[in-house]
């Protein structure tokens, strides 16, 4: 099956055989139903806990909903999915077991924190490209009072938030992606390292998510032989007005500018000044439920081309928060296309 995947260069991976997003599924908490993507989202709850009694199972009821969803527009059951890779931000990924055990697919948990969507699709791709399956998903999500709670402070402290914290996206993106021709094509995938800047303050994600950012579009333009202007737009996950800065500058200092076609999706799920969210959005919901609802129509319908798609995700946990480590970075970047 290797003739089926093409290394490119250190880091990076061109399907052969054709890899295709098929329907997606987005659920979302109140907050981001009021933000300016509102109309795009399948699904919008009136209260952050979707009927459940915790936050953590009202995570795992979205992520059963956007698989239903996903299911639903490509006309599909649950016996028809080979396998699902998916992740969240819970410890040992406990919104997705309970979430989506009744389905009853085998399942690949992930964590790679708010980057988990790009390491899924990369999984998932060479999964399908390799003959594996014939169709899989791809489900991530994040909830803002269980990440609090669990990384920060729980919600009901009150606590001040700095001007560099984002905020984490209540929300669950599912994708089914398949070896059926649609609109939207995987081309390629650039899959990051761990980077180490030195950050310690768990409330300014951006810091410590852009080097690791930065070094996966170094990468992957090098491996693919592009420059920037090669893509309609280049879209990181998570790293919100701070993050942005600091990855446009670091980049710069390498010679490359990517400040002409650049976009996060932290920064177009908020309306920031409006909605009091400080640098932005994060978490896995951040960039799933985003570009599901922002950035595939706008392949699908031709006005982009090709996109560079990059969550970011902040490597930690309460136990390496409080015992003093630094908050690690990580990206994995994919590449869609338009398909005529």
């Amino acid at each position: 099956m290797l003739e089926q995947l093409q290394q490119k260069g250190k880091a990076s991976i061109e399907p052969a055989r054709p890899v295709y997003i098929k329907s997606t599924g987005t659920v979302v908490g109140k907050m981001e139903g009021e933000g300016p993507l509102a109309s795009h989202f399948d699904m919008i709850c009136d209260t952050d806990k979707f009927g459940e009694e915790t936050w953590e199972a009202a995570e795992s009821r979205m992520q059963k909903e956007a698989v239903a969803l996903a299911l639903g527009k490509a006309n599909l059951q649950a016996s028809d999915i080979r396998y699902i890779f998916a992740g969240d931000l819970l410890g040992q990924n406990i919104a997705t077991c309970f979430g989506l055990m009744d389905y009853e697919i085998p399942l690949f948990g992930l964590y790679g924190a708010c980057s988990t969507l790009g390491e899924g699709m990369s999984l998932a791709a060479m999964c399908l490209a390799g003959g594996f399956a014939e169709q899989v998903m791809v489900v991530t999500s994040s909830h803002f009072a269980g990440a609090e709670k669990n990384f920060r402070f729980p919600v009901e402290y009150a606590n001040q938030r700095p001007l560099s914290a984002t905020w984490t996206v209540t929300g669950s993106g599912a994708y089914v992606l398949c070896n059926e021709k649609t609109q939207v094509k995987i081309t390629g995938f650039t899959n990051g390292k761990i980077m180490d800047y030195g950050i310690r303050d768990a409330q300014n994600m951006g810091a410590a998510m852009a080097p690791a950012a930065m070094d996966l579009i170094k990468t992957h333009l090098k491996d693919f032989g592009r420059k920037p202007d090669d893509y309609d737009k280049i879209v990181t996950g998570d790293l919100g007005t701070v993050g942005q800065e600091i990855l446009i500058k670091l980049l710069k200092d390498e010679g490359i500018d990517i400040s002409g076609v650049h976009e996060d999706c932290g920064m177009k799920i908020f309306d920031s000044e409006e909605q009091g969210t400080q640098a932005g959005g994060s978490g896995c919901g951040c960039s799933a439920v985003t570009l599901a609802a922002w950035y595939l129509p706008k392949l699908m319908s031709g006005e982009y081309r090709r996109i560079l798609f990059i969550p970011t995700g902040a490597l930690m946990s309460q136990v390496s928060f409080n015992e003093g480590q630094n908050v690690t970075g990580i990206a994995h970047g994919v590449v869609l296309e338009h398909v005529d």
